[in-house]
């Protein structure tokens, strides 16, 4: 059976972040889950030990005993086998934000997302913050570039907004227009959705809300709240 998918807003390792990340645990198995951290978009600015050492030290503080960021930080590593075992053989894979077209770009086709695929199609979890969670998604929105880019997929029809309490929801109006077909998902910071619910529905975890844009109309989920995701 399929795994689990998590994606979140940003300002992660923080505060009620367990929320949603202890929720991933359980679902991956319990604190004996390998979890497999991906830092490749914070290499740009050289960011990924340091944010990947975070990474560890989390998930160690809500129980988690096997935790590994992985050297995954470029094309090249992305396409390494013993990188690919691991990502194959884990039960939580949890990607960094930081750039997310480089990051999108590194696993786009790669070995290691295929590993990725087989390890949710076996149940495990996958997971991403930021640009994690924009990269997971059918297209996905380059700030830098101001153009929208094929994503991983495993979310279909839909674009994440990330960090939409400070400084996402101001890209609403434009990925309107950009993808008039898509569903986009304006997910705050310290919160997370998570497709545990009844029949696949979308739970909301954490501090804040995540607001779904479609057909025109803006809807807020709150903490608790559920909605299917309709593809």
């Amino acid at each position: 059976m399929a795994g689990y998918i998590l994606l979140e807003g940003g300002a992660e390792f923080g505060g009620r972040m367990a929320e949603p990340d202890r929720r991933a645990i359980e679902l991956a198995g319990g604190p004996g889950a390998r979890i497999s951290v991906i830092p490749a978009a914070a290499a740009p600015d050289h960011n990924h030990e340091r944010a990947g050492r975070n990474a560890e030290l989390w998930f160690r503080g809500l129980g988690a005993r096997e935790v590994a960021a992985l050297p995954l930080i470029d094309r090249e590593s992305a396409d390494h086998p013993a990188i690919v075992a691991a990502l194959r053989d884990s039960h939580l894979i949890y990607m960094l934000g930081g750039f997310t077209h480089y990051l999108g770009r590194t696993l786009l086709g790669s070995a290691s997302w295929r590993a990725i695929l087989a390890a949710y199609a076996d149940g495990a979890v996958v997971a991403g913050s930021s640009a994690g969670a924009m990269v997971l998604c059918e297209h996905y929105y380059d700030p830098e570039s101001g153009q929208v880019f094929e994503g991983l997929g495993i979310v279909p029809n839909a674009c994440v907004l990330p960090h939409h309490d400070t400084f996402g929801r101001g890209w609403a109006a434009r990925l309107t227009v950009l993808l008039p077909s898509s569903v986009l998902l304006g997910i705050d910071e310290r919160t997370g959705m998570l497709d545990d619910g009844e029949a696949g529905a979308w739970r909301i975890y954490g501090h804040g809300t995540v607001t779904l844009y479609r057909g025109g109309r803006a809807t807020a989920y709150g903490q608790d709240a559920s909605f299917i995701l309709e593809q």
